[in-house]
């Protein structure tokens, strides 16, 4: 793993994001994710994981996107197997430099050009870790983890991550890691809980490259509601106020989970100064679309 860090990064002479969709089945924003792409074709990628069924794309450049697929179940290993099976498949495109995971549920924030740039001109990879001392966080630690894994190493953090290049590899060269989590992190375990989405990559990047990582994730999730799911936007709920608001936040929130809940705000920093932390949000239901494409029709949401 260190060698894989130390190495000097690929170099390319067309720069490309790598936009890997996780999805159960079809993609109900296609047609808002062709209007985000038109006019940038030389500088993208798609990869679709359908976990459940074969989708159906309304936009061609979906079309003949679709990986092998495997089932994916909810707070397991196979989550991290199908963010694996992404990679594998986006790193055999040398021109793919930063690689991008994102559910059927996301919209971008911003304009083609605005996330190419923030994401291509910061060395860091976004990936969300904090440490939560609360039983959602150190406590779905286990001994078994030992000794590769001790309890201060591990992290919490969500899901949705970009990854520049080198750490996408060292994803892929981890077995011993993986391994541990594959065997001792997973629901029922032990008597708690516990969900390799949440733990595998933080634990992995804090022990393996901490500065390497910003630490928040750059897709906005509204977890405020103190559900087991974050909030979900409808239509009525999907304004151009709501994409802005969201857009401006500059300061990551962490909370732990204990009975403190204690509030960890820092702020968002790109390449030393402070900016907005967002560029994609979820969960947006699909009857949203319409809203969506409205405003994606007469404002650009820099």
């Amino acid at each position: 793993m260190r060698d894989i860090i130390r190495a000097r990064p690929v170099q390319s002479k067309n720069p490309k994001i790598a936009f890997m969709f996780l999805t159960p089945s079809s993609l109900p924003f296609e047609k808002l994710w062709e209007k985000f792409f038109m006019g940038h074709e030389d500088r993208y990628t798609i990869y679709v994981h359908a976990s459940r069924d074969r989708p159906i794309h309304t936009s061609p450049i979906f079309t003949g996107r679709d990986i092998r697929s495997e089932k994916v179940i909810w707070g397991t290993i196979s989550m991290v197997d199908a963010e694996k099976r992404l990679l594998a498949h986006a790193l055999q495109d040398p021109e793919n430099q930063h690689f991008v995971l994102l559910s059927e549920s996301c919209v971008p924030l911003h304009n083609f050009d605005y996330i190419h740039s923030y994401l291509m001109e910061t060395n860091v990879s976004f990936v969300d870790c904090f440490d939560d001392p609360g039983p959602h966080g150190a406590g779905r630690y286990s001994e078994h983890m030992l000794p590769e894994i001790v309890k201060r190493d591990w992290r919490k953090g969500a899901q949705w991550f970009t990854v520049k290049r080198q750490h996408a590899v060292l994803i892929l060269a981890d077995t011993l890691y993986y391994g541990k989590f594959k065997r001792y992190c997973k629901p029922g375990n032990e008597w708690h809980n516990c969900y390799s989405d949440e733990h595998y990559l933080p634990t992995l990047f804090n022990m393996a490259d901490p500065s390497g990582i910003a630490n928040w994730s750059v897709t906005h999730v509204d977890w405020s509601e103190g559900k087991w799911h974050p909030k979900a936007y409808r239509a009525v709920d999907t304004s151009f106020e709501l994409l802005k608001n969201i857009s401006s936040i500059d300061e990551s929130v962490h909370v732990t989970s204990n009975a403190k809940h204690v509030v960890m705000r820092r702020p968002c920093m790109w390449n030393g100064m402070k900016r907005p932390c967002y560029l994609f949000a979820r969960k947006f239901y699909p009857e949203a679309l319409d809203n969506l494409m409205n405003i994606f029709s007469n404002y650009t949401i820099i």
